[in-house]
């Protein structure tokens, strides 16, 4: 049984992102390439996400392989699962005004771009985040399944999604409740593929947006392993020419 139900999930979670690249690709050529007018332009880069949403974010900051200009744009207490007790993190998230509060005392500013991961994009932060980012001039990606929107309620005051608020959308494809498995002798579905799609989702934009920079004739603003010869001295390069376009180093 168990190495059937191993099978079904992978089948679930492959099926899944042949549907994200087939039905996706033009979004994420899209994305990619404002990722990359942002770095032309000289803008800064941020990605946030609340709870296991953060993991897909934190997945393209400091990153092997990654744009070194990805900062994580972070919120106290509903980055992860480290605060105690995990549930005030998706407390936080149905918090208003906090968006607000946190935007308040970053270094975001018109001209940057955020991407926002959300799975059910319906809590009052993503979209909060995503309202007032754009209204300071931010470009927002958002990374969130589409199919919240018409099978659950927002939580915000508005009655609307993340997706209503963002100048791009990518849609993970996930079913609402994340949980691709189920079994007669188990009471709750299982298994959620969200984390593998929505990752794989943003390294496809970040592949996209360093391509568009080299045919730019610009040279992507990458990170190497730092567990290969030379990638300290490599990063450490890298780091300091784009010094004040990166925040996780202070």
């Amino acid at each position: 049984m168990s190495d059937r139900l191993a099978d079904q999930f992978f089948d679930a979670a492959i099926g899944l992102l042949q549907r994200v690249r087939d039905e996706e690709g033009a979004a994420i050529e899209a994305a990619g390439t404002l990722l990359a007018d942002t770095v032309a332009a000289g803008g800064r880069l941020f990605a946030f996400g609340a709870g296991h949403s953060s993991l897909a974010a934190q997945d393209v900051v400091y990153r092997a392989g990654g744009l070194a200009l990805m900062n994580l744009l972070a919120v106290p207490g509903v980055v992860g699962v480290d605060v105690m007790p995990a549930t005030l993190g998706s407390a936080l998230e149905r918090v208003d005004g906090l968006a607000a509060a946190v935007l308040d005392s970053s270094p975001l500013r018109a001209g940057d771009a955020l991407v926002i991961v959300s799975l059910s994009g319906r809590n009052a932060l993503p979209v909060e985040m995503a309202m007032n980012a754009r209204a300071l001039g931010v470009r927002v990606i958002g990374v969130t399944s589409v199919a919240y929107a018409t099978e659950t309620k927002s939580r915000h005051s508005s009655g609307t999604f993340l997706k209503d608020h963002c100048d791009l959308v990518l849609d993970s494809k996930i079913a609402v409740g994340d949980a691709e498995l189920t079994l007669d002798s188990v009471p709750a579905p299982f298994a959620p593929a969200s984390t593998v799609v929505t990752t794989a989702l943003l390294q496809a934009v970040v592949a996209t947006a360093a391509g568009a920079l080299a045919d730019r004739g610009i040279e992507p603003p990458l990170l190497r392993s730092g567990n290969v010869d030379g990638g300290h001295e490599w990063n450490g390069r890298v780091l300091e020419q784009y010094r004040d376009r990166i925040f996780y180093r202070s």
